[in-house]
């Protein structure tokens, strides 16, 4: 588990102090950099090695002073010298390290002064050792605080995507398909996010993979499902001799682990692709569309018939600022000077519950999630500086994932909705973390989504809920013209345009309307939904609202248009 930030802000000052007057490279470099990863909470032998070998160009051999592979570069040398020579030095091994291996982030030192390169994000950082202890911020990716700016067009999002797409080809090829297969690479997904946003230590999982399966991949199946099985089981209730690799894995539970499946297979080139895999940086991609750029590169054609179109953050933000977020962040500014009644504004945030009744990967739930948690925070910030709230980070958040309600006709983006909120969930227990400087993670995975695998149009949506009523009713239903519905669609929406005349002439997207409405009459629920103009246009407004002759001022349905 992480340091606090203000524990690490401690140890950075008397590091500084320590290597003030530090000048020699050779004599007193190894220590300095021991002492530097001691500053967060991590023993440089766990992650790192000094000397690495490596080819540069032209064949000549060369150390690097420091290296974690996939994630660091250190080129250090004595007070004065040329901080640009050695950034120069460094980038000089590359050639010679495996791309999988390549670091994120080059530091170059001469004791007296910092520069960290982020090569992801292009930026430059410099400051001398007395400023370290107001930098450590710069380094939150030693601390297993690692905060990025998540970017809807972030290279990752494709990168990790494609490289999940090539392993489910792989795995299908030899025969692994189905339900098993869906899962098995959900639950993948989790272990290499995990370990790139502190849930399981720096490169855990790509270590156990490499230290603890044959290069072959005979024995990988067998290895992850040990590991599926230890984080679904509680340390205390774990065998007392288990394997101390093994044990070191935190319990994740959440019904993620808890299903047996049947044995994978793997063989040379799916464990390199894995590997692949865990050489991304997982923290970055976008919980809210990597399940549906995931399940695209799997298989467009079926995608698009079954309607589980992507719908970019921009429009999803289109949709719910107006229905609820807009009117939540005004009444915050009402109240965010008076204590007590913005902790009952807090408090009814925790009431709200969220339903899309056509999830598919959990785009709109999980952006609607990350904007109330974001909401929540500038509470929490209001609340601490009227000093009226004590600095518990394991009782600050109210919000959690279990407000939030789905149906999704195909199981596989189903199961990604509930990943994805978990995983947003976890982001941002990360930015409150950072913000007051005390971690805070929820694992063992607690609360839950309801996200239904089923037929929205043959699915009482109130059942989902104890009280049948959610406060917000959203998506972005699938849209399939009137004349070219199948079979199985018509069937589908015959029974819900019951009492509707002429309902054959409505689109397949006018069943979502029907059914919310009903669910929202003679209540103050509201509801959102992405469509096309018919909606609200044409011969077919009066063929949808025949049916509710008397209730129409009850009605509180909004139509945006798909883009």
């Amino acid at each position: 588990m992480p340091i606090s930030w203000n524990e690490i802000k401690s140890r950075a000052l008397s590091f500084s102090k320590e290597w003030a007057n530090e000048t020699a490279e050779n004599a007193e470099a190894k220590s300095f950099w021991d002492g530097f990863f001691y500053v967060f909470g991590i023993s440089r032998k766990r992650v790192a090695s000094f000397e690495e070998p490596v080819i540069k160009l032209g064949d000549r051999r060369g150390f690097i002073d420091l290296f974690w592979k996939g994630t660091l570069l250190v080129e250090h040398k004595s007070r004065g010298k040329d901080l640009d020579l050695a950034y120069t030095q460094a980038l000089d091994y590359f050639p010679g390290i495996a791309e999988r291996d390549l670091p994120k982030y080059i530091l170059v030192s001469d004791f007296a002064r910092f520069r960290l390169y982020d090569l992801d994000d292009n930026e430059q950082h410099e400051f001398a050792l007395g400023d370290f202890y107001n930098q450590v911020k710069l380094f939150g990716f030693i601390a297993g605080y690692q905060r990025h700016r998540i970017r809807e067009q972030d290279p990752v999002n494709i990168e990790a995507a494609e490289a999940m797409g090539r392993l489910h080809d792989q795995m299908k090829e030899v025969g692994y398909d189905g339900h098993p297969l869906e899962l098995y690479l959900v639950r993948l997904l989790f272990c290499l996010f995990a370990e790139d946003t502190g849930i399981f230590e720096r490169q855990q999982f790509q270590e156990f993979i490499e230290q603890r399966t044959a290069e072959d991949g005979s024995d990988l199946a067998a290895q992850l499902s040990g590991l599926f099985q230890v984080l679904n089981t509680a340390p205390n209730q774990r065998l007392k001799n288990l394997d101390e690799q093994l044990a070191a894995f935190p319990c994740v539970n959440g019904l993620l682990f808890s299903e047996t499946l049947p044995h994978a297979g793997f063989d040379a080139r799916m464990r390199q692709g894995l590997l692949d895999c865990t050489a991304l940086d997982w923290g970055r991609i976008s919980p809210a569309i990597f399940g549906s750029l995931f399940q695209s590169i799997m298989d467009r054609t079926a995608r698009r018939n079954l309607g589980a179109h992507y719908t970019s953050e921009g429009n999803i933000l289109k949709l719910i600022k107006p229905l609820f977020l807009d009117q939540l962040w005004e009444e915050f500014e009402r109240v965010k000077g008076q204590t007590k009644r913005l902790q009952e504004f807090h408090q009814r945030l925790r009431e709200l519950t969220f339903l899309d009744p056509a999830c598919g990967c959990g785009n709109f739930l999980v952006i609607a999630y990350r904007e109330l948690r974001l909401l929540e925070l500038s509470i929490l910030k209001q609340l601490i500086h009227s000093d009226q709230l004590v600095l518990d980070v394991s009782q600050l958040i109210r919000l959690n994932v279990d407000q939030f309600y789905g149906i999704e006709f195909e199981e596989f983006p189903s199961q990604i909705a509930q990943v994805a909120l978990w995983l947003m969930d976890h982001q941002m227990n990360m930015l409150i973390s950072e913000e007051f400087g005390l971690y805070f993670a929820r694992i063992p995975l607690q609360a839950s989504s309801t996200i239904l695998h089923g037929n929205a149009l043959r699915t009482d949506w109130a059942t989902l809920l104890p009280s049948g009523r959610f406060s917000y009713v959203m998506g972005n239903p699938p849209f399939v013209g009137a004349k070219f519905l199948s079979a199985e669609q018509k069937a589908d929406v015959s029974n819900v345009f019951e009492g509707i005349r002429n309902a054959g002439l409505l689109d397949f997207v006018a069943a979502w309307y029907v059914k919310a409405a009903r669910l929202i009459a003679s209540s103050e629920s509201r509801c959102a939904f992405v469509s096309t103009n018919s909606i609200c246009q044409g011969e077919q407004v009066g063929v949808r609202w025949s049916g509710f002759s008397g209730q129409g001022p009850s009605l509180t349905c909004e139509a945006g248009h798909r883009p």
